[in-house]
């Protein structure tokens, strides 16, 4: 049974959504009057690439899915940057996403656009709604930890990264901040403005490209396996998202620690992962043999739009 979301959390919710929304719409405002400077796009990429790789990495496939092991700095060190998205505590994401899995496109699922009557234009406009931004608002950070991660519970360190999350996020925005600052020679202006880009407009990108998993990832794109759910491999997704967006190939096999199966299927954390490993770093590494991967073919691929079949709703993570 779901607690009930208290007013703070919901607030917080909506604050995330909107601040940096209104920082995006401050960048246009600046671009207007300005171009961007080399430091601002520099801090940018860093910080996405650092945060958005240890959600996919840290978040999704080491904590969630155990697809691999590592050392233990490298596992508190994934999960304090994956907290840097600002896209919840640690086990709360945990929690949500294994729940996610258990539920997939049932009632239950957190955030997938199918659950409800979603029938004609305004469903699916509803649904999606629901799956990119609205599950915020109420299901968000409310899976039983007890029940979908009783494994980070049990860890006092990822306890106290998960009690950390406010001191995390406001690291997550002075980190530009003060390289702006730093980068600039102690301009304030610049200073501001790395803030802006590096840290507002980061998170917003990083918060929509998430997002764009739970909803497009389940409504739009293509499917070759036998699963009992909506997910889609969505092309254009899959560099912003770092390989994310091979969503149908990760519900296919949720332990694999890569979720492009062929060449062509671009997967930046699945190259972390395997680098990871040449150096010694990773091991117990989780792979999709060609034999299991045939077992699961749909034959050709379709369109998301054929309904799947449905399976028991305790179906493993």
């Amino acid at each position: 049974m779901l607690k009930e979301m208290s007013r703070l959390e919901r607030n917080a919710n909506i604050a995330a959504v909107v601040v940096p929304l209104l920082g995006t719409i401050a960048a246009a405002v600046l671009l207007w009057h300005r171009f961007l400077n080399v430091a601002d796009i520099a801090i940018l990429a860093v910080l996405y690439l650092a945060t958005a790789a240890s959600v996919t990495v840290g978040f999704h496939r080491l904590l969630t899915h155990r697809a691999f092991e590592t050392r233990r700095w490298i596992r508190l060190s994934l999960a304090i940057l994956g907290s840097m998205s600002v896209q919840g505590p640690v086990i709360d994401w945990v929690a949500d996403h294994r729940k996610h899995h258990t539920y997939t496109d049932e009632e239950g699922d957190p955030h997938s656009p199918h659950t409800g009557d979603h029938s004609g234009l305004k469903g699916i406009v509803g649904g999606l709604w629901h799956a990119h931004v609205g599950w915020l608002f109420s299901t968000h950070g409310q899976a039983s930890s007890k029940r979908f991660a009783p494994d980070l519970l049990s860890d006092p360190s990822m306890r106290a990264v998960n009690r950390s999350f406010p001191a995390i996020v406001l690291a997550s925005l002075a980190i530009p901040f003060l390289a702006g600052f730093a980068l600039s020679g102690g301009s304030l202006l610049a200073a501001l403005s790395a803030l802006l880009w590096g840290g507002l407009v980061r998170i917003f990108l990083l918060h929509h490209v998430t997002w764009s998993i739970n909803s497009v990832c389940h409504f739009s794109g293509k499917r070759r396996f036998r699963t009992d759910d909506h997910s889609t491999n969505v092309f254009w997704l899959a560099l912003p998202s770092l390989g994310e967006a091979w969503h149908h190939n990760h519900h296919a096999f949720p332990r694999s620690a890569f979720h492009g199966l062929r060449w062509w299927e671009l997967d930046p954390s699945g190259w972390v992962i395997a680098a990871m490993a040449k150096l010694g770093l990773a091991w117990d590494v989780v792979k999709v043999g060609a034999e299991t991967e045939a077992q699961k073919l749909a034959g050709a691929s379709s369109s998301s739009g054929a309904a799947p079949r449905k399976r028991a709703a305790n179906a493993r993570a």
